[in-house]
């Protein structure tokens, strides 16, 4: 059966699925056997939904799924009635994130009344992540992954909890919020440097910490430092920790070209990403005021060709303009074009984007 012959059935049921509906809600029928035309149309609403899903017509299956998922509602069976709104989500996903959000939100809402928050934080992270790739608001991002961790740690899943919280930390340091970066980043250190399995990470959550306190002020990164070698002695023998201590040396003596090439020479070893690269281009910033120098990191951090790989938001790739120096050529840029998202990042409102798939490289 192709396509078409899938949607003409499924819109059949769906038909059969609504007789059967207003059939129950007459009066005899609502003394004798009302349930069991719910029950019918439940089931055909579903099949219905399956029939759209393998025609593709996507915004029809979360419809269909939604029917079923009230019907459920109206026949106590809550289990059910989540599950077909996480299906309808599912479905909506692939035509209209809203409406994704609004399915999943409804699971959530049954889930938590029924004591499941280790699912409910599951979702929470799905609605996340439609904000994040989709609609493009990374407020509402945080507070449903925030949400997600708060769930997770009333049932003791410390790890799911943490990879949250580490996320909220990414984009709360990018948006600026550093107070609220350091708080978490300490926590999730704090939270792991005495476990045999996770301790190793331990270093890497206390480095991004100091970073946010020298983004703010080289005092308080001085004083952070050493509460985190006092704290996690094992930090003190690391790269990270020697790295800050080099740039701390390198940013009291307003020495930029010391600061660049202790960040290449940790660069060479351990591959800086872009949430790193930014938060050292942003500290870097403040040797000589206003970005003065920037391109000399052209022979550093950002010396090779960078594709731009760095996360999705729908069917772009993303690049804060912000993250590299002033200066740089762009000697190649194939299907890019610069947009404005003010709502992603409120100070730095030009984004280098291309369609996903596509080429665009950075000759450094």
């Amino acid at each position: 059966m192709d396509n078409a012959g899938k949607e003409r059935e499924a819109v059949q049921l769906m038909a059969e699925a609504e007789k059967r509906v207003k059939a129950s809600h007459s009066f005899l029928r609502g003394l004798f056997g009302g349930n069991t035309k719910i029950e019918e149309a439940c089931e055909m609403y579903t099949r219905a939904a399956n029939m759209f899903k393998m025609a593709k017509n996507w915004s029809a299956a979360g419809n269909a799924f939604c029917q079923a998922a009230k019907l459920h509602m109206q026949l106590q069976s809550k289990h059910d009635s989540a599950t077909s709104f996480v299906d309808a989500g599912n479905a909506y996903k692939k035509a209209d994130p809203q409406e994704a959000i609004n399915c999943l939100n409804a699971a959530i809402d049954i889930y938590t009344d029924m004591g499941r928050f280790t699912i409910a934080a599951k979702h929470h992270i799905t609605i996340a992540e439609i904000y994040e790739t989709e609609l493009v608001d990374i407020e509402k991002a945080i507070a449903h992954y925030e949400q997600s961790a708060d769930y997770y740690k009333g049932e003791e899943s410390n790890s799911s909890a943490n990879k949250c919280l580490l996320k909220v930390a990414a984009y709360a340091a990018q948006l600026e919020q550093y107070q609220k970066a350091i708080e978490i980043y300490e926590q999730v250190g704090a939270n792991t440097m005495d476990n045999p399995l996770l301790k190793y990470s331990a270093k890497d959550y206390f480095f991004k910490a100091a970073l946010c306190h020298f983004i703010v002020d080289e005092l308080n990164a001085k004083l952070a430092l050493e509460k985190y070698e006092e704290m996690f002695p094992a930090f003190t023998d690391s790269r990270e920790c020697k790295l800050l201590k080099k740039l701390l040396e390198a940013h009291e003596e307003q020495n930029s070209e010391a600061y660049t090439e202790a960040v290449k020479e940790f660069d060479s070893i351990s591959r800086l990403d872009q949430w790193l690269t930014t938060m050292l281009l942003r500290i870097k910033k403040s040797i000589q005021g206003d970005g003065e120098g920037d391109g000399d990191l052209k022979s550093g951090i950002l010396r090779r060709k960078w594709a731009i790989t760095y996360g999705t938001f729908g069917n772009m790739a993303h690049l804060l303009l912000s993250s590299l120096p002033v200066g740089i050529s762009y000697e190649e840029m194939i299907c890019t074009e610069q947009v404005p998202l003010p709502s992603l990042f409120h100070n730095q409102p030009n984004v280098l984007v291309c369609k996903r798939g596509g080429v665009s490289v950075l000759m450094l």
